[in-house]
């Protein structure tokens, strides 16, 4: 039986690895942390991820994991509201959005797989190089509390986010896509003017854009989106200035609520937004997929979404072709189909992406315009979602993902 090194347990490495296992394929599981905690991860589902997790049969165990079941959604233009929209479970096939803590989901994806004697999971451990013999990549060097040693795979799967030593390793070509925008990443205490209300807010105007929404700590999570590059200044004047600069753009209600939380907000960090993909997912006895292959944008909320759905494709190749007998041939083939399969979904939703921060962040005329038109286009796209349709797209996704291993 074929060993595969799965490094980074994000989503989509946790995913991958747990239905690698459950097919009896030997996989490690690396990840430099020792626990999931992140100061910022993607954690909004959307029907695409959801339908992922109820296909790897993990519905019923997705439930207990805290969350949040978002009920509706409401767009505020120069601090009015201009639309609230209810998201309406039928809408999103029985899969409304949520919240959803990605340390406790992570959690539960390398608990099942340890439920198989083919996982093991090493936590904080580094991958610093790849092994090469030939030509071809034929394992890991890894560094950890117990010193430097190599760990030898038949495939080495990069699924270790952004900065990804996989995909730097083995000289696989990016192409990337310039974000005019940086995000601010915050929480504050939960408003009581708000009560049970379970809403996504979103504040546009004055070329900056906040969401607010609730999270399953009981806070509510703040994301400023602010012109790239306008950060420094705002943060060198302290935190009650950031969060000043915050409250100029929402509603009279959220922006009192600011300003007296200001001692109770936890210190806000820049995200450093960059959306690129490899134009190449594979190399010999090597295969990228989620933020390693493709970092997504906010926008949309795609990323954690994105990743379980390479997990699916990834897996309809690779159990067959890492099942016994496993050749090396037929592993790179399995890897070619599944950049086949995924690069479509990744390029027209990195080109979705790409639109709206370049008009909703101008504070141009015309962009002022496109605002007093945004409300009706918003309330057109929740009132009939639609696959094909804008908004289908981001919560549906493009290609149709199904799970046959």
């Amino acid at each position: 039986m074929a060993h595969a090194v799965i490094v980074g347990a994000g989503p989509a490495g946790a995913a991958l690895a747990y239905l690698l296992v459950r097919r009896d394929i030997d996989v490690t599981l690396i990840e430099r942390y020792t626990d999931f905690a992140r100061e910022f991860r993607g954690e909004v589902l959307l029907p695409g991820g959801l339908q992922a997790l109820a296909q790897m049969g993990l519905w019923e165990k997705l439930q207990d994991v805290p969350q949040v079941r978002l009920a509706a959604a409401e767009l505020y233009i120069n601090g009015s509201r201009r639309l609230r929209a209810a998201l309406d479970p039928q809408a999103f096939k029985g899969y409304p959005p949520r919240w959803v803590s990605q340390p406790a989901l992570l959690e539960l994806l390398v608990t099942e797989a340890g439920a198989h004697p083919s996982f093991r999971l090493e936590r904080g451990a580094t991958v610093r190089d790849l092994l090469l013999e030939g030509g071809r990549v034929v394992g890991v060097r890894v560094h950890s509390e117990r010193g430097e040693r190599e760990i030898r795979a038949d495939l080495v799967i990069g699924a270790d986010g952004r900065t990804s030593v996989v995909r730097r390793r083995a000289g696989l070509p990016v192409v990337e896509d310039r974000i005019p925008m940086d995000i601010v990443w915050c929480k504050v205490p939960w408003p009581r003017f708000l009560g049970e209300d379970r809403a996504i807010r979103a504040y546009l105007g004055g070329g900056r854009l906040l969401v607010a929404a609730p999270v399953y700590d009981g806070r509510l999570q703040i994301g400023w989106v602010i012109r790239k590059g306008s950060f420094g200044e705002i943060r060198s004047r302290g935190m009650a200035a950031c969060l000043e600069e915050m409250a100029r753009h929402v509603d009279p209600d959220l922006a009192a609520h600011l300003r007296r939380h200001r001692d109770g907000a936890i210190e806000p960090f820049l995200l450093w937004t960059i959306a690129d993909r490899v134009t190449q997912w594979t190399a010999a006895g090597v295969l990228v997929i989620g933020d390693a292959a493709h970092t997504m944008s906010p926008v949309g909320a795609q990323g954690v979404n994105v990743a379980l759905r390479d997990a699916i494709v990834a897996a309809n190749h690779l159990v067959p072709a890492l099942g016994a007998p496993a050749t090396a041939a037929g592993i790179d083939a399995a890897c070619h189909r599944i950049q086949g399969e995924r690069a479509r979904e990744v390029r027209i939703v990195q080109r979705l992406q790409a639109g709206p921060p370049r008009v909703l962040l101008s504070d141009a005329w015309w962009a002022r315009a496109a605002l007093q038109g945004l409300g009706l286009f918003v309330r057109l796209q929740l009132g009939r979602i639609r696959a094909g349709a804008l908004v289908g797209r981001f919560a549906f996704g493009v290609t149709d993902v199904r799970l046959q291993v």
